[in-house]
């Protein structure tokens, strides 16, 4: 009773001061009618004022009255916890269990301004919102004459008298890390031939340019070449002739990837360029990836680029743009208010960037003025007309075609200044094209700067040098907005290059290993962290001579491999199934090489005394739970064996919130007892292990326990046998009259149902999950808190493709219809485990099974379902695989699709595009919503996805395609796997506030639909100790936090940064900061932890456990640009900013 008081107080206290600071915050509104509020400035007019005030106090007390709601449902929570006995296991009548909680009081605080970004803030309207321009144009497709996809274009000869067209021509290698051959022999056949060329042919003369993306290759090249030749390009670098253009680590592919490994590669491109070259690149060049995502464009913007170029989006985009002379504009965030996420980007504006198609609109014409085509050599031009030598009989005829395609070019552009790139796919790896390239050109260009009657200015360029001629003619700094220059927001997706050939298809080719990246990934960012805080930890206790060397190689090596996966040939799934063997198994030895890094962090960690830390690369002191036997393999946990002595297990929660949680082990006795340290036991379910749909496996259990984690903290259980351990999960097995053996062990007891078909429900305390007794699969969910059922009825559907023409392939996705219905030859079984921590149906299908579990717990886990469907199609012909979700909310043609797991996208179903031009990458999330709910599926790996009805969400799971879809491969699908794709399906109630949001075009996911994102991407790491080392020193569990983050802040790294001296981690470390936008018109309940928002502060100060940051240093994303060092260990982010800070910890 007094606990049940104190709570009482306590949560009564929260509720005044609540109460208090809203009677403050609307004060403040009424006596500041100047404050700037969203980044706009009130208007003067005294009637708009007070209209404005009461709009703002009205917003307000909404947002007010719902925190007050979540507080009081809070203190209700902690009432009934006060009433409750932990580690007893109430069975309830209606058969299902009662987990206790462990009085762990928790609650969930909003600022309401920290809302603002959602409902209520006023956006300025960009000139050119991409849902719009989908919106409006017809996608006719009119033949344009030579220039196919466009229309003719004209001119008047005295139209550059005043003012002469200048002209850039910008030679370029494009260098694929792996497409057709792997990295590797792509660099032993070409790449190593180019930039040797590049090195002595610059040399040659002063006025060449040339520019290079691809770090990768460059460092590699970089290894091979001696300090003369370094020098030499350090020299070409800083004059100007060479110009590294993005930076990356690759030209990263910005559909599927994830914003972690996006911001990843680009850091280790700049750092390497930094580091070894001494330059900072200025401008952007994405000429290849599929498609073009506005979250790259804040990540250049994040790293002080100021430019930035892009190439594949659709054609009929292309046109439109052109006719209306917007190719250039500055590209804004949807969420941005004030401007402040602005870049120039130039749109290519014809099919291709090789030559035939970028010197103006005739293919024809420009393919003539490519001279690595000259006949007698390997390539000619398609059109049956070959260039032709540059010579005095020559010139005047050659520069005057020619001068005539760059004017027609210039005219779709508001400047008089033109960019002609001149290059292709690994162009130049002959010292012959150098030669034919520049002598031929430079005989043009000689010709017409001669000539002051042709009114043109023509030179060698970089990407830079055009866009500073650009802003110079318009009278701006670079990456100032030019006058009448038009503001675009919204991405380019989906992309098509000729008529309804959408590349749709490879958001989801290879999934297995858009998986596995994902969780590398994962297995990077912990191992980043935990290496960070570990050295420093090391270094005070003075035992970091102790620490293993070899640990920050491991690092650089996985950033590296990670950094190569996002190539657009590779995260994409379009390479050769060679090139994918070779990705597959650098992406295999970097998680095995993480997974020691882990390990020895953790070792330090949890030591009570740090001196006893002792590094035996033989005999690692803990090992992990799961392994696999290969890259393309899925992984296969661990059994743990019981000795003489309890076994340990150290748990790793990666997410910067604390974590309640169930965490299952596989173990060769049931009988067993999971405890803390100090011996406290806790909750427990044993239930049986399956070989098969029927066959339980004999002597290997599997033991579930309720955990509460600490925020990026390390916690310590203890495992042993008990004999008084009951076995306290039952199973059903639906056989549907399937004529089938069920094997059965002790002490495990099955239910047979030969042909039971009624509908059949698991719960926990948030809901009731229903499914079909036919078919195994959801049919609805009920919340508990709701009286209204909400259909969510899962189907599973076949795609065919084509018969005729192109079909689908690793990048087209050319269905022959809308899907089919999967129809299997035999019913389906179905096996439901019940217990007291989580529910479990398991339905088998020839092709897939599907497993979706509930689990019992208060917050985040036990708010949605945990979704994980296992595909094999190897042996399909032609087919793909998906899931369908059909429900009840009235979602129109409207959907919402993540971008990179960054920022979300809002979608509408076009009926005047084809099904396969209303896909959509989905990296992290997809919804759909009315005005009483949501829906969100979470996905662990990047897949397309679609809602081509109302109330339906459609995500393609794996393809098998016997062809090449004629994009150069050269190859079909052909080599599956195994694939286990993992979803977390959230539903949520709406709120009354929300929905004047769905006519906009920006969208957030709630706090709740963030967080359970996070646990999806990043399960825990269970780590047990190795038997052997049962008797080693006391082990405890180690907080790395001491410090609460605001709910609405991600800790996206902790990155040792390299020593300037050699490739040895240095003393400072790259402490990088996400704060999230989120949507407040969503009910949220007590998520489980201590969850406050503070207006975007964070003091980072004494933020970890044991360690001082003594250095804190604002910089650019990628640390290229740096700040002084900040006097206050207080730091502030704008929602949706990443923010990087140089730190030093001691």
């Amino acid at each position: 009773m007094k606990l049940k008081k104190q709570v009482t107080v306590c949560g009564g206290a929260i509720f005044c001061v609540a109460v208090f600071s809203l009677y403050l915050m609307l004060d403040r509104v009424q006596h500041e009618p100047g404050r700037r509020h969203g980044g706009l400035s009130f208007p003067r007019n005294q009637i708009s004022v007070l209209q404005n005030r009461i709009e703002q106090l009205e917003q307000l007390l909404e947002e007010n009255h719902q925190i007050i709601s979540h507080i009081k449902d809070s203190v209700l929570e902690l009432t009934e916890n006060a009433d409750t006995h932990p580690g007893l296991i109430t069975f309830q009548t209606n058969g299902s269990w009662l987990v206790p909680t462990d009085n762990h009081h928790t609650f969930l605080s909003v600022v309401p301004q920290d809302c603002q970004v959602a409902p209520g803030n006023k956006e300025q309207k960009p000139d050119l919102q991409m849902l719009d321009v989908y919106s409006a144009l017809k996608f006719d497709n009119v033949d344009g004459g030579a220039w196919k996809q466009g229309f003719d274009i004209s001119y008047d000869q005295h139209e550059w008298d005043k003012e002469p067209l200048h002209v850039f021509v910008v030679p370029h290698s494009h260098n694929d890390p792996g497409w057709i051959k792997t990295f590797d022999k792509y660099y032993f056949d070409q790449t190593q031939h180019i930039l040797n060329n590049m090195l002595m042919k610059l040399q040659e003369d002063p006025k060449r340019r040339f520019i290079w993306a691809e770090i990768s290759f460059f460092s590699k090249w970089w290894d091979n070449i001696d300090t003369q030749k370094r020098a030499a390009v350090r020299r070409l670098a800083a004059d100007g002739q060479l110009e590294f253009v993005t930076g990356g680590w690759v030209m990263t592919d910005e559909a599927n990837s994830h914003y972690f490994a996006m911001v990843d590669q680009l850091i280790e491109g700049h750092q390497w360029l930094a580091k070894n070259i001494g330059v900072i690149p200025r401008s952007g060049w994405a000429i290849d990836p599929f498609g073009h995502s506005s979250t790259m464009s804040y990540l250049l913007k994040r790293s002080n680029l100021t430019s930035m170029l892009i190439q594949r989006v659709h054609y009929s985009i292309k046109k439109h743009f052109a006719a209306t002379k917007s190719l250039e504009f500055m590209w804004r965030q949807t969420w941005d208010t004030d401007s402040s996420t602005d870049i120039f980007c130039q749109l290519m504006p014809f099919y291709s960037y090789d030559v035939p198609h970028t010197c103006g609109p005739d293919p024809k014409i420009c393919c003539q003025f490519d001279f690595r085509r000259l006949p007698g050599g390997r390539i000619s031009c398609p059109w049956k007309v070959p260039p032709k030598v540059i010579n005095d009989d020559s010139v005047a005829e050659r520069a005057n075609l020619l001068l005539d395609q760059y004017r027609k070019k210039s005219k779709l552009y508001k400047s008089k200044v033109v960019l002609i790139p001149l290059g292709d796919d690994f162009r130049y790896d002959k010292a012959l094209e150098w030669d034919q390239q520049f002598q031929n050109y430079e005989k043009l260009f000689n010709y017409m700067n001669s000539h002051p009657e042709l009114h043109v200015q023509i030179q060698f360029g970089t990407l830079s040098e055009y866009f500073d001629a650009v802003y110079k003619k318009n009278g701006v700094s670079p990456g100032s907005k030019p006058p009448s220059y038009p503001v675009l927001s919204g991405d380019f997706f989906t992309y098509a290059d000729r008529e309804d050939h959408y590349w749709s298809g490879y958001f989801t080719s290879r999934p297995f290993y858009k998986n596995l990246d994902r969780v590398l990934e994962s297995h990077l960012r912990a191992a980043e962290i935990l290496y960070s805080l570990a050295l420093n930890h090391a270094r005070r206790f003075g035992v970091d001579i102790k620490y293993p060397v070899s640990d920050y190689h491991f690092l650089t090596e996985a950033r590296r491999n990670v950094g190569l996966f996002q190539h657009h040939d590779a995260i994409t799934g379009t390479s050769k199934e060679v090139v994918v063997v070779d990705y597959g198994l650098r992406l295999f030895h970097s998680l095995m090489n993480l997974k020691r890094v882990i390990i020895n962090a953790a070792h330090l960690l949890v030591l009570q005394n740090k001196n006893d830390f002792i590094y035996d690369e033989s005999s690692l002191f803990l090992q992990m739970d799961n392994k696999r036997q290969n890259h393309d393999k899925l992984p296969e946990k661990t059994v743990i064996k019981f000795e003489s002595l309890p076994r340990h297990l150290v748990v790793f929660n990666p997410v910067e919130q604390e974590r309640l949680c169930v965490i299952s082990v596989l173990t060769t006795s049931p009988r067993v007892k999971v405890t803390l340290i100090d011996g406290s036991t806790l909750p427990m379910q044993i239930s049986a292990v399956w070989k098969a749909a029927t066959d339980m496996a004999a002597d290997t259990y599997q033991v579930s326990f309720v955990a509460r984690l600490p925020a990026l903290g390390l916690a310590v259980f203890q495992l042993s046998e008990s004999a008084n351990t009951p076995v306290n999960s039952n199973t059903a097995i639906y056989l549907r009259n399937r004529d089938v053996t069920v094997s059965k062990k002790e002490p495990f007891s099955v239910k047979i149902l030969e042909s039971a078909t009624d509908d059949f429900f698991i719960e926990n305390q948030q809901m009731q999950v229903w499914f079909n007794g036919v078919t195994g699969l959801m049919e609805n969910i009920k919340r508990k808190d709701d009286q209204q059922e909400q259909k969510v009825r899962m189907e599973f559907m076949w795609y065919g493709t084509r018969n005729f023409k192109d079909k689908s392939g690793a990048y087209l996705f050319l269905p022959d219809g809308e899907a089919r219905a999967y129809m299997s030859k035999q019913t389906p079984i179905t096996r439901v485990t019940e217990g007291p921590l989580f529910s479990e149906v398991v339905t088998f299908y020839r092709d897939f099974q599907q497993r979706i579990c509930l689990y019992n717990l208060p917050g985040v886990e036990g708010l949605s379902l945990d979704v994980s469907i296992v595909v094999d199609i190897h042996d399909q012909v032609n087919r793909e695989l998906a899931v369908r979700l059909s429900t009840g909310i009235e979602s129109g043609d409207m959907f919402f699709t993540d971008l990179n797991g960054f920022q979300i996208q809002t979608r509408k179903f076009l009926r005047k595009l084809p099904l396969q031009a209303n896909f959509y990458p989905m990296p992290a999330m997809a919804y759909i919503q009315d005005n009483r709910s949501r829906l969100t599926v979470h996905t662990a790996q990047s897949l397309g996805v679609s809602s081509l009805h109302s109330g339906q969400l459609e995500i393609i799971l794996d393809r098998r395609l016997m062809q090449d879809d004629n994009r150069g491969l050269g190859q079909g699908l052909k080599d599956n796997k195994v694939t286990c794709n993992r979803f977390r399906i959230l539903l949520e109630r709406r709120t009354t506030t929300s929905k004047v949001q769905d006519s906009r075009p920006v969208s957030f996911p709630s706090l709740l639909s963030h967080v359970t994102s996070m646990l999806l991407n990043h399960e825990v790491l269970v780590m047990p100790v190795t038997p052997q080392q049962q008797s080693a020193p006391p082990i405890r569990s180690w907080r790395l936090l001491s410090a609460a983050i605001p709910c609405d802040f991600h800790l996206l790294n902790i990155r040792t940064l390299q020593s300037e001296v050699v490739s040895a981690p240095g003393l400072e470390a790259a402490l990088i900061l996400h704060r999230k936008g989120f949507d407040c018109g969503l009910e949220a309940r007590s998520l489980g932890f201590n969850c406050t928002t503070t207006q975007g502060k964070l003091s980072v100060g004494s933020l970890f456990q044991g360690l001082d940051v003594v250095n804190l240093q604002p910089s650019s994303l990628t640390l290229l640009y740096t700040a002084k060092p900040v006097n206050s260990s207080l730091v502030f982010l704008r929602p949706m900013e990443i923010a990087t800070f140089r730190i030093r910890m001691v």
